[in-house]
């Protein structure tokens, strides 16, 4: 049977739900429950399943798996959230506000754990293709968020380093995910590579359109107040793009609001955007994301099943990409 995405989402809610809760202390594992239960998009088990049901018609059978992913996913969010003081996420506290720092990371610490137990609950002769392809990503994902780091002192940031680092950091994992679905599915490695560079492709367009919505998106659908890179002078491609293609008199400009310690936010952000209008960034990152999607059609083009298997994740992607929050 082929499923739809939102049966799909419903198989993986279903199963988080009803994974068992009753290691000791309670206290250790009450946030790990607690940021699992906040729901969120599950783009990345959706993503797997969709690969596996793509080659063999029971994706139920990864569902172990395709959670594996998700816990890491938010893992890397709790400790996201500590690095970046964040005091809500998904609408609800983060875990350091609800419990403590120490908490945070213990805990985190404990749902990477977990994630990797998760993960290894499969077929012995996919265990080492599997654990190999997580293990890189999960340490992928660490170097690109050292670079985001690392970009936060820098404002000769180019391009070119600011993909990679979202490559490392948002895509690889999307891609892993559509991989890891394909292997456990038996699918040859051509089609399985095929599926991650789709993956990857995707990934980049996605975090593409975060930096976009993050400036030009409505506030109501979007879910948060616009503007909150532009506040904390975050490296994203619309501000690596303006600084790098200003005239002297915006690249000052720039500069100053940057260097502004003190500042009324609504004025930045309005002062921000009106730059970038002016540099024509915004068409840019659309152009940038329209170029990555369009990539992305070539790999799943390439995948030797059916056209009609290809239906659901096709539609799966042009809807992440139509997305406005």
């Amino acid at each position: 049977m082929i499923y739809t995405a939102d049966e799909i989402l419903s198989k993986v809610n279903a199963f988080i739900e009803q994974l068992p809760n009753d290691r000791k202390p309670a206290s250790l594992y009450a946030p790990v429950q607690y940021v699992l239960s906040m729901g969120g998009k599950r783009i990345r088990p959706t993503l797997m399943l969709l690969g596996y049901n793509l080659f063999k018609e029971d994706p139920e059978s990864i569902l172990m798996q395709a959670t594996a992913l998700e816990t890491y996913h938010n893992y890397t969010l709790l400790h996201d959230d500590l690095m970046d003081n964040a005091d809500l996420r998904r609408g609800h506290e983060t875990v350091h506000r609800k419990w403590n720092a120490n908490q945070a990371i213990l805990s985190g610490d404990s749902m990477l754990v977990l994630a990797y137990q998760r993960m290894a609950d499969c077929p012995g002769d996919k265990l080492k293709q599997v654990l190999d392809l997580f293990t890189e990503t999960a340490l992928q994902i660490g170097e690109g968020q050292q670079m985001d780091i690392d970009f936060e002192t820098r404002n000769d940031v180019s391009e070119e380093e600011y993909i990679e680092m979202i490559r490392l950091k948002t895509s690889v994992l999307l891609a892993c995910a559509l991989k890891i679905g394909a292997l456990l599915a038996g699918a040859s490695e051509k089609d399985a590579d095929n599926l991650y560079k789709f993956g990857e492709k995707i990934g980049l367009a996605f975090q593409l359109q975060d930096d976009y919505l993050d400036v030009y998106g409505d506030p109501k659908v979007f879910g948060k107040a616009i503007g909150g890179d532009i506040t904390s002078n975050k490296k994203t491609y619309m501000l690596i793009n303006a600084f790098n293609r200003a005239k002297e008199g915006q690249r000052k400009e720039i500069s100053r609001w940057i260097a502004a310690t003190s500042f009324d936010r609504n004025e930045k952000v309005a002062a921000m955007t009106e730059l970038y209008n002016n540099i024509g960034i915004a068409q840019l990152a659309q152009e940038k994301i329209v170029y990555y999607f369009s990539e992305s059609k070539r790999y799943i083009d390439a995948v030797e099943v059916p056209e009609e298997r290809k239906h659901e994740l096709r539609a799966y992607a042009e809807k992440m990409m139509k997305r406005n929050y």
